[in-house]
């Protein structure tokens, strides 16, 4: 693809560093999330600096695992980016909560973040904000199809009846574009690599996602609407540039296994990126 650059060498994870995954404040001068885990009656992690996820890569594909079981971690790029198209492709295990932050900071939890959350009630291509008011905004979610041993065989539309986590009006509402489960179910390649693109453009960036080819969702952040959201307080913190960072999710109370299951792996390839600024 002309004028993009590689992300990574295919051999080692130069230009990257594994850090682990610890939290910050909710919004810019906000409480500590630790507070609404209380509230939620989630146990945090227990000195979580000390059981990053480990990453490694195997016949050129960057692989991401739970180093302690139940904890996770990041990988974060060294280098920032401000204005960006970038694409990689994804093969995620089921169940495996992951995905790609943008405009990350070094040494703390914030910034915007595309889901590729590949388990029960997982949004794929849409946007949380990590210490931005910890923002949902999904265009749908999905579940896994099971055989007559349980075993799952392929992904279906989340059943908001039975959801642990479903998909609100205002969830929705908060995208300026939003595809259709079903035509997101058309593209995916259940056990299959699948191509993520992403294009961030912009101070408070318009991000916009697709997969496979078909657009996925689209956010305004300079212009989301969301409780303790401050577009100006989220700008003075992030800046026009940040990290990128791959994830490996923390298991906890709401889900347990079934946010990363035991032995779950995240998979990379073929990233690369294009500066557009």
């Amino acid at each position: 693809m002309s004028d993009f650059v590689d992300l990574f060498d295919g051999h080692s994870l130069a230009g990257w560093r594994a850090i682990p995954r610890v939290y910050g404040t909710s919004y810019p001068g906000g409480p500590p999330l630790e507070d609404l885990f209380k509230q939620w009656n989630i146990e945090p992690p227990v000195e979580p600096e000390k059981h990053p996820a480990r990453w490694y890569v195997e016949d050129g594909v960057v692989i991401g695992e739970q180093g302690t079981p139940g904890y996770g971690g990041y990988l974060l790029s060294e280098q920032t980016y401000g204005d960006f198209e970038l694409v990689i492709e994804a093969r995620p295990d089921w169940p495996a909560d992951t995905g790609i932050m943008l405009r990350r900071q070094r040494d703390t939890w914030e910034g915007f973040q595309v889901l590729c959350d590949h388990r029960p009630s997982g949004g794929i291509g849409g946007f949380f904000g990590n210490g931005l008011a910890n923002f949902f905004a999904v265009p749908f979610a999905v579940d896994a199809v099971l055989d007559e041993n349980s075993t799952p065989i392929g992904l279906r539309a989340d059943d908001p009846a039975t959801s642990a986590e479903p998909v609100t009006r205002e969830k929705r509402a908060a995208l300026s574009y939003a595809a259709d489960v079903q035509d997101f179910l058309k593209v995916w390649r259940w056990g299959d690599w699948n191509e993520l693109r992403i294009r961030c453009v912009g101070p408070m960036p318009t991000i916009t996602t697709w997969v496979n080819g078909l657009k996925i969702a689209e956010l305004d952040t300079a212009a989301l609407v969301w409780p303790d959201y401050d577009p100006q307080a989220i700008h003075g913190l992030l800046g026009d540039r940040g990290h990128l960072a791959l994830e490996v999710h923390d298991n906890d109370a709401m889900f347990g296994d079934a946010r990363w299951g035991k032995g779950a792996q995240c998979r990379w390839r073929n990233a690369r990126i294009k500066e557009l600024s």
